[in-house]
């Protein structure tokens, strides 16, 4: 059964761990981070992006998807089913298709509009169980061709909307979506104590996990990052992977062209990202 993700936040929160939000793409995709949480006994978030959903034919198809595996795969960890970026008509579009959490990414609009909207969310949401996520100045990089700059967010407007009553916060470190350019200058560990000290229990996000060194990730957690989102790199390796199947010529042997055999290298590779982040977090054995 689904969880909302704001119980598992808050004990990443008081352990000093995070809890990783992967981003699911299709099939393959939910099954190797699912079986991954359990195997290694850790809660997850199964992020969802406004292109994914459509791309796999709907919110409620994924909705299907995700209670349909983790009752036949006998999931028992904690798993939150999650909107992430999501705008204002898409948060009551998942709300109602069955999500567990819902991030609305109000960050483009002016900050009293962005709090207008998200108050309206939360208690939407609230109301039904689902767990939000709000966030402050937009994230560097481009998440389905939103694009920022790697941007700082206002400790004030951060404590402004952290008090709207939202479950956990996604503010701009210097953090980016995708590859990080060679001049990236790191994140901003000044910035993110300003918030820290600002927003008190909150749970806090970061949003473009891929690329960040070790050191870094672990810092951010001391700093009271609850929840990393991490995308990117599990395409890299899912597509290197499948080449590599190819490049060997292994769709030409025998029955290699089934598509189940295709992907097996790939679903490989997803598991095995996915436990090395959840190492680098800290929430193995900790559902």
């Amino acid at each position: 059964m689904l969880v909302s993700a704001a119980e598992m936040l808050k004990k990443a929160k008081e352990g000093k761990y995070a809890v990783g939000q992967f981003n699911i793409n299709n099939l393959e995709w939910t099954k190797a981070v699912l079986e991954t949480a359990q195997e290694n006994n850790s809660p997850v978030i199964l992020g969802v992006s406004e292109g994914a959903g459509k791309y796999m034919g709907g919110y409620a198809t994924v909705v299907g998807m995700v209670n349909g595996m983790i009752k036949e795969l006998n999931i028992t960890v904690p798993v939150a089913l999650h909107l992430d970026h999501g705008s204002y008509e898409h948060a009551f579009k998942v709300i109602e298709a069955g999500f567990s959490s819902v991030m609305f990414d109000g960050s483009h609009y002016g900050i009293e509009e962005n709090i207008e909207k998200t108050k309206e969310i939360v208690k939407i949401a609230h109301e039904k169980g689902l767990s939000v996520e709000a966030e402050v100045g937009s994230i560097g990089g481009e998440e389905d061709g939103v694009i920022g700059s790697g941007e700082i967010a206002d400790p004030d407007e951060c404590k402004r909307i952290a008090d709207l009553g939202i479950d956990f916060l996604a503010a701009g470190i210097g953090n980016i979506h995708g590859k990080y350019p060679e001049n990236w200058k790191g994140l901003s560990f000044d910035t993110l104590e300003k918030i820290q000290k600002l927003t008190g229990e909150m749970p806090l996000v970061l949003h473009g996990g891929t690329g960040i060194p070790i050191e870094m990730i672990q810092e951010a957690i001391r700093f009271g990052v609850s929840k990393i989102n991490v995308n990117t790199e599990c395409q890299l390796t899912f597509t290197a992977a499948t080449r590599k199947y190819f490049e060997e010529d292994k769709d030409l042997t025998g029955k290699g062209f089934d598509p189940r055999k295709v992907l097996a290298p790939g679903y490989q590779a997803i598991k095995d990202t996915v436990k090395e982040k959840m190492e680098m977090f800290g929430s193995i054995n900790k559902a």
